[in-house]
């Protein structure tokens, strides 16, 4: 095997196996290729999506245009997909030598997921404390009143008794 020989197959090897989602696009905005990663993430095979127009899979491929007319990496383009339940994270770039745009595309699902989750709990937590302190607050308010009463009724009974040694001194 030859050198060149080893590199395609190790390249062929890398497409097949990324995790992440490979797809390339050419000027018109048609899919060239799709690897096995993007095809599982997007529910789609890629006998069906090659030669289809990216709009076919993507609702918005306005980045893909952008890099395509400028010729400027895009990174950390998050995109949410909810009919497939899934976020991805999008770098794109272009290979003019190729007239394409290749697309990289991140589950971040896991990650978004997780965040809302804490979000919640957070929320969640906020809502107890702030029920928990307003029970305190009722105690304590519950408290002072009966500690008032009965000051004001110590009060009272000692000044009746300061009244009535007054009154026998005299």
């Amino acid at each position: 095997m030859t050198d060149d020989t080893e590199c395609k197959s190790l390249w062929q090897l890398l497409w097949e196996h990324d995790p992440n989602g490979l797809i390339v696009v050419d000027a018109d905005m048609y899919i060239k290729l799709a690897n096995p990663a993007f095809c599982q993430l997007f529910q789609v095979e890629a006998d069906a999506v090659v030669e289809q127009p990216i709009s076919t899979i993507l609702d918005n491929v306005e980045d893909f245009k952008n890099v395509w007319q400028t010729g400027k990496v895009l990174r950390d383009r998050f995109y949410e997909h909810p009919d497939r339940q899934l976020y991805v994270s999008q770098i794109l770039f272009p290979i003019e030598e190729e007239s394409v745009v290749v697309c990289i595309a991140i589950d971040v699902s896991h990650d978004i997921e997780r965040r809302r989750e804490l979000k919640r709990l957070k929320q969640e937590t906020v809502r107890q404390v702030n029920e928990v302190v307003d029970n305190q607050m009722k105690a304590v308010q519950e408290i002072a009143g009966l500690l008032g009463e009965t000051t004001a009724e110590t009060k009272i009974s000692l000044l009746k008794i300061i009244q009535a040694i007054e009154q026998e001194g005299v």
